[in-house]
């Protein structure tokens, strides 16, 4: 059987919920049995998300296969509770990376390349191959960006072609607008979406639906001046206002029919059976909207001004703290504005510190590792967390004068973390970590093992440094355990201190493999020690 499209684009402006709206028609797709996926498209000509700022952009997210894409990826995965390989991001560089590459090779017969078709159709190609490859009743492509942005047109324009071709049939175009309520005039405004609309039937493209943003459900009259203006019926404009939980849009859009409406559309009828999966889903959604006796977790990191900069670290303590039927209460802390004003850290159940990189505001994350040390606070540092914790113990409990990373002071006089060996020829930025799913021997004998109850786990990674294994023996004399290894005993994983509550440091990144209702361990280990703190 064909594969389906649903094309989802947005309108008015950035960071209303595509992503979410994507996600949410996937779930509500797999609940009713149907073998599904998503695909991002990133409109920028960066050649993947490995080199963004995620103060701007939002946290990298790191596939399996070592893909460094969108955040938008994660939440895929969270919501379908399956891993998405690297292709499913598809940036400009990629794309025009590849058409290039072929008229250098000849394989254009002396064509003149040009945007229509070369580029539209290596667009096309990736978005079949995907769906061919993995044999998917649907796959719901979301557009980057907003309609009348230059640097989407070529997308768009191949997404048209792609209805053209396949027939209106096999393709559903998914609008996601905005209709503000002003203050001062107190009613929803449906001028954005009309204008949004009518930019995207400029350029050819009739959405089929209209997801619409609001702060409150969209009335029956701001949904029939929708219709009107925007040749789409009133069942097919849907609210998607304000809600606790992303997770609970799926459930929104379900009870206004929207199920129903793609399978119409599809010509699929009698495929609606969502009713025998929604318990267990349901159960999840439900077991994350706890409420009251909060787990205090202080989140020390870089880029705490943007909360989408550590957006899976965030939902995996959601993910720890719902299975121990608790909730958890993150406040994001600045490791540059301590100041030496540790003690406000004993406020805290816990104290988390993810990944990052360079200088800027280390010294404040290293303060952090020795304080919860001292005061005997539950600790997980994830990748730089990892590594600042181990610079801490250095100095505090072995004496290691002047202790740090070679990312930080490239002369300190104890490297305690130091560049691998194959980054050392390294020219390039983005793509050139370590990075995806590496393999990790734990030791029986251990905290981690008790964590992961394995000899064996796989992680994912991103990472340039690691811990300088010259110090392994005199870490050991003084306390720490190295209980996580990979690469034959060549790379440090995992740090414990046994003697204290819980300090506990990982070199891999184990919130990408956190999901609703399956949470990753190490975060559960840890929100419920910091539970009983």
């Amino acid at each position: 059987m064909q594969t389906k499209f649903i094309f989802v684009t947005g309108g008015v402006m950035s960071g209303l919920g595509k992503g979410v709206v994507s996600a949410s028609i996937s779930k509500l797709l797999q609940l009713s049995d149907q073998k599904v996926s998503c695909v991002k498209i990133d409109p920028y000509l960066n050649f993947d998300a490995g080199t963004m700022n995620p103060i701007a952009h939002g946290e990298v997210f790191v596939t399996e296969d070592g893909g460094e894409c969108d955040m938008d990826i994660g939440s895929y995965e969270r919501y379908l509770n399956r891993d998405i390989p690297k292709s499913h991001n598809i940036t400009t560089a990629q794309i025009y990376s590849s058409v290039i590459d072929a008229e250098r090779k000849g394989k254009y017969l002396g064509a003149c390349v040009q945007i229509i078709p070369h580029i539209t159709d290596e667009i096309k190609n990736r978005i079949r191959a995907i769906a061919n490859d993995e044999k998917l009743d649907v796959l719901i492509v979301e557009c980057g960006g907003t309609v009348g942005d230059i640097e989407s047109l070529p997308f768009l324009e191949a997404l048209r072609q792609i209805k053209v071709e396949d027939g209106s049939e096999n393709v559903i175009f998914v609008h996601v607008t905005l209709a503000p309520s002003l203050d001062v005039v107190g009613e929803q405004k449906t001028k954005p979406t009309q204008h949004s609309v009518q930019e995207l039937r400029r350029i050819g493209i009739q959405p089929d639906l209209l997801c619409v943003r609001c702060t409150t459900p969209l009335l029956d009259k701001t949904r029939q001046k929708i219709s009107m203006f925007t040749n789409v019926t009133t069942d097919d404009v849907f609210s998607c206002h304000d809600a606790k939980s992303i997770f609970m849009i799926p459930q929104m859009l379900y009870e206004q029919g929207l199920v129903d409406v793609i399978f119409k559309k599809f010509a699929r009828v009698g495929y609606v059976n969502t009713s025998k999966n929604w318990d267990s889903w349901n159960t999840i959604v439900n077991s994350l909207q706890k409420t009251g006796n909060p787990i205090k977790i202080a989140m020390v990191g870089k880029y705490v001004t943007l909360v989408d900069s550590y957006v899976s670290v965030n939902e995996a303590l959601k993910h720890a703290s719902a299975s121990i039927g608790r909730s958890v209460k993150i406040d994001w802390i600045d490791s540059e504005t301590f100041n030496g004003n540790l003690n406000k850290l004993d406020n805290f159940d816990g104290v988390l510190v993810p990944g990052g990189f360079g200088t800027r505001g280390s010294e404040g994350i290293i303060d952090t590792a020795t304080y919860t040390l001292e005061k005997n606070i539950p600790y997980l540092g994830i990748c730089f967390g990892f590594q600042l914790a181990a610079i801490a113990f250095g100095r505090k409990m072995c004496s290691l004068e002047n202790a740090n990373s070679t990312e930080i002071i490239a002369d300190t006089k104890n490297p305690i973390i130091d560049l691998l060996p194959e980054q050392k020829n390294e020219t390039d930025m983005g793509g050139s970590l370590r990075l995806g799913a590496n393999e990790i021997k734990i030791n029986q004998k251990s905290l981690a093992h008790k964590i992961y109850n394995s000899d064996k786990i796989s992680k994912r990674h991103r990472h340039r440094y690691e811990f300088n294994t010259k110090y392994r023996d005199e870490f050991l004399k003084k306390g720490m355990i190295f209980s996580g290894e990979s690469d034959d005993g060549k790379r440090m994983e995992i740090l414990e201190v046994p003697t204290h509550k819980f300090f506990l440091g990982v070199q891999f990144h184990p919130e990408f493999n956190s999901r609703p209702g399956f949470p990753e361990d190490v975060f559960k280990t840890f929100v419920t020690a910091a539970a009983q703190n």
